[in-house]
């Protein structure tokens, strides 16, 4: 029986790049196709609410970013048959590309944003894509851009410029992931500072994961701008909720797009994926996040009304063990926490 939900959006979306990211490289577990990560997403079910739609990863196994207007028709085909829709996309920018390196990787990162927006504008048209955004990040690292932090934020901002006109040719909008990772995103405040230079606010905002952005408040990568004093307790939650507070009155008006998550405060990589912020099990007790609670942060404005900025929400389990992505317990938890976030910071249409 399928329990009665009064909230219909935000739509709840899994993120398919969790059988990519952190696999397949040498030392690590190998990728998981497409298929099975739609089949796990398709068999969780909690009380008959099933999750609405699919994040996509647009590099292969999963995904050719030169995909044929035949090949994404069959995409398309494949992912309605699950009863899915398709919301952010994220283009594969890192490859050859960079958002502050030489002139041909500049190039490279901006071809690989425009086959990105391509992409997401044909799903579109075939009716699969009735919301999200275009996912980017830097595609460099915090070492590199540290070198000479005024002329890379700069010229990453000068790139996220030209990657706005792109974006908007195509009626499309530009997420930039904040994660400790990318060199001119590792820091909230330098996050901050390179949106204002972009300028763009209808077309270049924030992408917030919950997982990533509680790394802001610790000052991972930037201790100067760390927001919970040294040796915090963390059983004491006042001022986690202030820190946050703080990190998200700056960065939520420029908040498009949402991952709920978990973290437990430490750092994690996998294959060639650098170390970010860990993701953790929606239930793991070393977790130190309120999900519902400190997910009302970033979906609900300094009144506590709610933004309405996004129209879907996605759960992140980037480098997740593969055995416990093949667990249906993993899916039915997440889609349970994601869930409760909706109920108390959804809406109805």
């Amino acid at each position: 029986m399928s329990q009665t939900q009064a909230n219909s959006f935000p739509k709840l979306h899994n993120a398919m790049w969790p059988g990519l990211v952190g696999k397949g490289s040498p030392c690590a577990e190998p990728a998981i196709d497409l298929d099975t990560m739609l089949a796990h997403t398709a068999r969780a079910s909690v009380n008959g609410v099933r999750f609405d739609g699919v994040d996509l990863f647009l590099y292969d196994p999963h995904v050719n970013i030169d995909s044929t207007d035949d090949d994404l028709k069959r995409l398309a085909e494949k992912i309605a048959g699950h009863g899915f829709v398709v919301g952010s996309v994220v283009a594969p920018v890192w490859f050859d590309g960079s958002a502050m390196g030489t002139d041909a990787q500049r190039t490279n990162y901006l071809t690989a944003v425009r086959k990105a927006c391509g992409i997401g504008s044909k799903l579109r048209k075939l009716g699969i894509r009735p919301y999200g955004v275009v996912r980017i990040d830097s595609a460099c690292s915090p070492v590199d851009w540290a070198r000479d932090p005024a002329a890379a934020q700069a010229r990453i901002a000068q790139t996220f410029k030209e990657a706005a006109a792109i974006a908007r040719d195509h009626g499309e909008r530009l997420a930039a992931e904040g994660e400790i990772c990318w060199g001119g995103m590792h820091s909230w405040r330098v996050m901050l500072d390179l949106l204002e230079r972009v300028g763009e606010p209808a077309t270049v905002g924030f992408q917030a994961d919950m997982a990533h952005t509680l790394l802001y408040t610790l000052g991972e990568n930037a201790v100067q701008d760390r927001i919970l004093p040294t040796g915090y307790d963390w059983k004491d939650q006042a001022p986690l909720d202030a820190a946050l507070h703080t990190l998200t009155k700056a960065l939520r008006p420029w908040t498009i797009d949402f991952h709920v998550a978990q973290n437990d405060a430490t750092v994690f990589g996998s294959g060639d994926h650098d170390h970010t912020g860990r993701h953790c099990l929606a239930t793991d007790p070393n977790g130190k996040l309120d999900i519902v609670k400190h997910a009302g942060f970033w979906l609900r404005d300094e009144s506590g009304a709610l933004t309405k900025a996004f129209r879907h929400i996605c759960w992140d389990g980037c480098m997740f063990p593969n055995a416990v992505m093949s667990d249906s317990k993993t899916w039915n938890d997440i889609l349970a926490a994601m869930i409760k976030v909706r109920e108390a910071h959804g809406w109805a249409e």
